[in-house]
């Protein structure tokens, strides 16, 4: 043993290793040899040593080697021996201060050890020996060791997932022992290899009806008998990973009855512990646990045979909430604060279950319950003002945002009763007016109230869009609200804060609360809506183009939309039926269409085929389930909405279009055409596929379609043709009315100089001034200029000038003629 004392060199571990292995394979026969074990195991528990530096890089496979032998002793059934080699495990954690080496020896760093047992077996090795313990104090000691391990590594957490060591430990978490030491050490295990393994792992483990019946068992022994705090905590923690479970499926905790229990234990209030935190986290719990159950159909009839749905509903809004003075609010009890939190928790459940469980939701009056407390929450003021939820106005705001997403959660399922129960309740005027105070007193980086007054608008949408006298009801109050929200633009949709969905939502409630209703489109109308909308198209993204057209082309059965429309003009000055064309243009472009470079048409045969249609068109057969990708198209993107917008509005005489812009209007008119000639051509390529022969009259009618469509093709190419060559006409016009005008200038310039020179030469040689006056003598008449004026009639530019001449005889009395050029 002193050999072992000073020579526990690393180089010279394999050769102690194999003297352990001979010690334990004698030691059966001679016991002995078990003492000896004990004592070369205490002796272990000291640091490795070390000669050189690199020892400890080069014999690193050695030394974990090693401590893998140390473990293998655990087959030894000595129970002293058994021990040592737990308490040498635990020793590797330990920082005490080791004996002085001999000298030229040095011990290995203090986390030597501790990052050997990363690459050995000793996590296996003990986690597969404790199953053949009986000694319960010293297995209470192996999983002591095995938290220690499972704490220190998430390699070592790995180790032991290997070996289902979740499974194991939830397996063997009941054994008797009754200061529950066992099942703390248990559920610590369990927890640190949650967070150091794998999660989804140690869940599947988990996942067996014997282990959720033994995480049962733990949980109402805890529950009956925990008096103090850490049992109640232990308590707690089986809870949530019970909720783990149900959180990957909820159907083992069903078929165990477990679930009943958890979902009774939190419906009958005398089953429910003090007011604690212990006791306050156990309930916040358990509603989060029925958010993951409910997503089981078979635990929904757990739920209605415990009247979940009636213990929310109370919890979210209880008959007792009176209103406090604030002096009361400032001193709220502990109880009244976490019964705040179970409120808002509650309300969040409710949102989840409530569409789940509309029966119960009904039978409860569910809708009355949160209009209540939606009232409550505005009556007070406070819910507008910033703040902690359990304290101020932070409260309220946090009650009717909760209240709001579970109205939300309800209407969106479009049951007609829910929704006109909600109608009969006046629930229309009272939502409206909720979002005209969020509107006034909005903070646009107001996270929470962006995401409030979006959810109200989709609200208002639900109760609108089939009901005609919800529509009348939304009335000029509710215009205003979407007037104001549509003239804020679309500046901020990537701003992150949710005004995407405030602006989509915004829209959507135009197309559900305005169109459909004659007098609120006028009015809406009047207030410039139509306007408002071509602005958002303007300036919004792509991906808003959709709704924005869908909502303007049902606004154009209105007589009055036409007109709007038409005389809109954006910052640029460009007009609506431009605005469209380019939109068009740019569909075109992202759907791969093939277009000259003017923007016409370049294969008559394909004068509207997407790329994605070609490419399914070039495919060797049609799946018969499949949708047809002509009539798929049409829905997809924006190029029918902008045919039926023109249809409205017509294809004559629409103000501000470029040749351009003519050439794809001679496409968008034709667009009907050539998606029934398309369809018509891909039911003939079908028809070839499946080997159908047509008869001949068919065939002929067939083979007549198509050639009708690549007719209208041609001739559209060659209308287009005809506006680019009288563009070109007018361009050559104006080229050659500018050149004129130019040369003109330029002449004119000449003439002045001319004048000037001769000016300059009369006054000052008398000669030339002589000469000069016979030659007016020997002229009749002398021209000047009287003025001259910019031309622009018709589109053609020019200069207007008027000439007169006048006799040089002042014996001759004749009229002044004008003449213009």
């Amino acid at each position: 043993l002193s050999f072992l004392k000073y020579l526990k060199l690393l180089k010279e571990l394999t050769d102690i290793s194999r003297i352990l292995s001979l010690c334990a394979e004698k030691a059966t026969d001679h016991p002995e040899y078990a003492s000896f074990l004990c004592e070369a195991l205490k002796i272990c528990r000291l640091p490795f040593l070390q000669q050189k530096t690199t020892d400890e890089q080069h014999f690193a496979q050695e030394a974990a080697e090693f401590l893998s032998s140390i473990c293998y002793l655990m087959r030894i059934p000595d129970p002293d021996v058994r021990r040592c080699v737990v308490e040498a495990v635990q020793s590797f954690f330990c920082s005490g201060i080791p004996p002085k080496p001999p000298d030229g020896l040095r011990p290995t760093r203090p986390g030597y050890r501790q990052q050997l047992l990363k690459h050995s077996d000793v996590p296996k090795l003990l986690l597969l020996s404790m199953s053949a313990l009986e000694d319960q104090p010293f297995k209470l000691q192996l999983l002591q060791t095995l938290q220690i391990l499972s704490r220190s590594s998430d390699d070592i957490c790995a180790s032991v997932l290997d070996e289902r060591g979740a499974e194991s430990i939830c397996l063997h978490m009941n054994e008797p022992d009754p200061s529950a030491q066992v099942l703390l050490c248990s559920s610590e295990i369990l927890w640190n290899l949650l967070e150091g393994g794998m999660k989804e792992e140690v869940i599947a483990q988990l996942s067996s009806v014997e282990c959720v019946l033994s995480l049962k068992e733990s949980f109402l022994f805890l529950l009956e008998k925990a008096s103090q705090r850490w049992e109640r905590q232990l308590r707690n923690q089986l809870l949530m990973i019970a909720t783990l479970i149900a959180e990957a499926s909820s159907s083992v905790l069903v078929e165990s009855l477990f679930a009943k229990l958890l979902v009774g234990l939190l419906t009958f209030p005398e089953r429910n512990p003090p007011y604690s935190s212990d006791g306050q986290q156990l309930r916040q719990l358990l509603l989060n646990l029925l958010v993951f159950l409910c997503r089981d159909p078979a635990a929904l009839q757990i739920l209605r045979e415990e009247q979940v749905m009636l213990h929310l509903l109370s919890l979210a809004n209880p008959d007792g909430d009176q209103e406090r003075s604030s002096a009361q609010q400032e001193e709220l009890q502990q109880e009244e604060l976490q019964q705040e939190e179970l409120q808002l928790q509650a309300l969040g459940a409710v949102s989840c279950m409530a569409p789940l469980l509309l029966d119960d939701y009904v039978f409860c009056r569910g809708n009355t319950r949160l209009l209540l407390l939606l009232d409550r929450c505005v009556g007070t003021g406070d819910c507008f003002s910033q703040g902690f939820h359990g304290n101020g106005g932070g409260r309220m705001r946090a009650k009717l945002r909760g209240c709001i997403r579970a109205l939300r959660a309800v209407t969106s399922l479009g049951e007609a009763s829910v929704n006109q129960n909600l109608c009969e309740q006046r629930a229309f005027h009272q939502l409206l007016g909720v979002l005209i105070q969020l509107q006034a007193g909005c903070d646009e980086q107001d996270v929470v109230v962006v995401e409030m007054m979006s959810d109200i608008q989709w609200i208002l949408s639900e109760l609108c869009e089939s009901d005609a006298r919800a529509k009348e009801q939304f009335g000029s109050g509710g215009v205003e609200m979407v007037v104001n929200f549509l003239k804020r633009g679309s500046e901020k949709f990537y701003s992150g804060l949710g005004h995407n969905r405030l602006l989509l939502s915004t829209v959507d409630c135009v197309w559900s609360c305005v169109v459909g209703s004659d007098a609120t489109e006028d009015y809406f109308l009047a207030k410039q809506g139509a306007s408002l909308l071509l602005d958002l198209l303007r300036t919004s993204p792509r991906c808003v183009h959709g709704v924005v057209l869908a909502t303007l082309l049902d606004l154009c059965d209105n007589p009055n939309t036409r007109s709007q429309i038409l005389s809109w003009r954006d910052t640029d000055g460009q007009t609506a039926p431009r605005i469209l064309l380019e939109l068009w243009r740019d569909e075109e472009e992202e759907l791969g269409v093939l277009r000259d470079q003017h923007g016409g048409i370049k294969d008559p045969k394909k004068p509207i085929l997407t790329h994605l249609q070609q490419e399914v068109s070039g495919g060797s057969s049609f799946p018969a389930d499949s949708p047809s990708a002509a009539v798929l198209e049409v829905s997809e993107n924006l190029r029918a909405k902008i045919y039926l917008i023109f249809c409205c509005l017509g294809f004559q005489e629409l103000p501000g279009l470029s040749a351009e812009d003519f050439v794809t209007l001679s496409i968008v008119r034709r667009y009907l055409n050539f998606k029934v000639g398309e369809v018509w051509d891909e039911v003939s390529r079908e028809l070839v596929l499946e080997g159908t022969r047509l008869t001949s009259s068919d065939e002929e009618a067939l083979r007549s379609i198509c050639e009708t469509s690549e007719e209208t093709a041609r001739r559209v190419m060659e209308e287009q043709s005809d506006i680019l060559e009288q563009q070109q006409s007018v361009e050559l016009h104006e080229e050659m009315v500018a050149y004129a005008e130019m040369k003109s200038h330029w002449k004119q310039q000449e003439l002045t100089a001319q004048s000037w020179k001769n000016y300059v030469s009369r006054t000052s040689a008398y000669s030339v001034l002589k000469e000069v006056k016979v030659q007016r003598k020997e002229q009749d008449f002398i021209t000047h200029f009287l003025s001259a004026e910019n031309r622009d009639v018709l589109g053609l530019r020019g200069l207007n000038v008027k000439m007169a001449r006048t006799s040089s005889r002042p014996d001759q009395n004749q009229e002044s003629r004008t003449e213009s050029d």
